[in-house]
C-alpha cells in the first residue's frame, strides 16, 4: 500500500474518531473520570429557568455520564451524596470531560466546554487574591475566639478591600470580555453591591446576543426596577406598620436624612453588619440623621426580639411577608442586608453604604450642610 493510500485511510480514522465522540451541537455530554469515586451514584444540579434540576448518574469504577441540553452557557454543580463534596463548572452544548481524584475535588480538571476555558483563566487570576483571603479567613477566626474586637474590625477592613479587588477584576472581565458568559454571570453578582449607572453601561456593552439571551433579560428587568432607585431618584414612598402596629410612610421623615435599612432577624450578614449601623446611628442621630428599618421578617416575635438584643433604637417597620415584603419589591431589594440612604428632600443619595462607608457618607453629606449654613449665617 502507497503512502498517500496509508494517509488517506488515516484521515478516514482519525475522522470517524471525532464524529464518535463528538457532542451533537444541540445537546452536552459530561465524561467523568474520578479516581478513588467509591459512591455509587453522583449527582448533577442545574438551573432550568426559575426552577433547580437534580440528575443522578451511575458510577462504574470512578467513572459517570450525564446527558442533556443547555439553551446557553450556564453554571452547574457535580457533588457526592449527602454534599460530602463536589465542584462547580459551566455546562453548555459540547463534549465535557472531567479528570480528578476525589481527595481533590475543587481540583478537577474540566475541559471541553469554552466557556469555562474563560471561567478557569479568571480564576486564575483571583488567584492571589483568594489566597489572601484564605489567610485573613484563619486569622478572623482566632480573632474572634480570643474576643479581639480591634483585631477583627481591623481584619473586616481587609476583607473588605480584597473584596472591592474582586470586584474590580470582575468589571475588567466583563469590559474586556463583552461576547462570554462568564461576563453576564459576573455581571448579575455585582447587582448587589454596583450602582445602576455602572451597571447598565456594562450591560449594554455587552453583545446583543448576550443581552437577548434568557440571563440577560432578567437582568435587563432587574436593571429596569433599579432605574427607579438608583441614586438622583426620589424615593418611592411605602407605609408598613411599626412593632407596635401603627402605620409608618417614608415620607414622614422627610426633611431628614435617612437611612432606609433592609434587614431580617435570621439574616446573618444584616445581624454582622449592625453594629456598625448602630455606631452610625449613635454618632449622627442628633445631626439631622435617623434610619427606618425594614424588615423581611414573618415572625414578628423573632424580628422584635433581635431589635432589643441588637439594640437597634430607630423606627422599624415590617409587613412581615418575608421576600415577598412591599417596602422591598418596590425597590428591587433582592439580597440583604441592604440601604438606601435618602436626603432631607427625598432623593437617593447612596445605596449599600455598609462598614465604614456608612460613616464616611455621613460625614462627608452632614459636613456640607454644616458649611453651608456657616456660610449663610455669615452673608446674614
Amino acid at each position: 500500500m502507497n503512502k498517500r493510500v496509508i494517509a488517506g485511510a488515516m484521515a478516514a480514522m482519525t475522522l470517524g474518531f471525532f464524529a464518535c465522540n463528538q457532542a451533537p451541537k444541540d445537546s452536552y455530554t459530561i465524561n467523568g473520570d474520578i479516581a478513588g469515586l467509591k459512591d455509587s451514584l453522583i449527582y448533577f444540579r442545574t438551573s432550568a429557568g426559575d426552577s433547580m434540576v437534580v440528575d443522578s448518574a451511575k458510577v462504574t469504577d470512578g467513572k459517570f455520564t450525564f446527558k442533556g441540553k443547555a439553551e446557553e452557557p450556564k453554571m452547574a454543580s457535580i457533588y457526592l451524596q449527602d454534599r460530602r463534596g463536589g465542584f462547580n463548572l459551566y455546562v453548555e452544548n459540547a463534549a465535557i470531560n472531567i479528570k480528578g481524584n476525589v481527595d481533590s475535588l475543587s481540583s478537577v480538571k474540566i475541559t471541553g466546554a469554552p466557556t469555562q476555558q474563560e471561567w478557569d483563566t479568571f480564576q486564575a487570576d483571583l488567584k492571589p487574591l483568594n489566597a489572601q483571603e484564605d489567610s485573613l479567613f484563619q486569622q478572623y477566626q482566632t480573632a474572634r475566639m480570643k474576643n479581639d474586637t480591634a483585631a477583627v474590625a481591623a481584619i473586616e477592613k481587609k476583607a473588605n478591600d480584597l473584596n472591592d479587588q474582586r470586584e474590580a477584576a470582575s468589571k475588567t472581565f466583563i469590559n474586556q470580555h463583552p461576547k462570554s458568559y462568564v461576563s453576564i454571570n459576573l455581571l448579575r453578582s455585582l447587582i448587589y453591591s454596583t450602582e445602576y449607572a455602572d451597571l447598565n453601561k456594562m450591560f449594554t456593552g455587552l453583545d446583543t446576543s448576550l443581552q437577548h439571551s434568557t440571563s440577560g433579560v432578567k437582568i435587563a428587568e432587574q436593571l429596569e426596577t433599579m432605574k427607579a432607585t438608583a441614586i438622583g431618584q426620589q424615593a418611592i414612598d411605602f407605609t408598613a406598620n411599626d412593632v407596635n402596629g401603627n402605620p409608618v410612610s417614608l415620607s414622614s421623615f422627610k426633611g431628614k436624612y435617612v437611612l432606609v435599612d433592609f434587614w431580617a432577624s435570621w439574616c446573618g450578614p444584616c445581624r454582622a453588619e449592625n453594629p456598625n449601623v448602630v455606631k452610625a446611628y449613635n454618632k449622627y442621630k442628633d445631626k439631622n440623621f435617623t434610619i427606618l428599618g425594614v424588615s423581611l421578617d414573618e415572625d414578628g416575635a423573632k424580628w422584635k426580639e433581635a431589635i432589643a438584643h441588637d439594640k437597634l433604637n430607630w423606627t422599624q417597620v415590617s409587613d412581615l411577608k418575608g421576600w415577598k415584603s412591599e417596602p422591598a419589591g418596590k425597590y428591587g431589594v433582592k439580597a440583604i442586608p441592604a440601604n438606601f440612604l435618602i436626603d432631607q428632600d427625598g432623593k437617593i443619595i447612596g445605596h449599600n453604604l455598609r462598614g465604614d462607608k456608612l460613616e464616611e457618607k455621613l460625614a462627608e453629606v452632614l459636613s456640607n450642610i454644616q458649611l453651608k449654613k456657616s456660610a449663610s449665617d455669615a452673608k446674614s
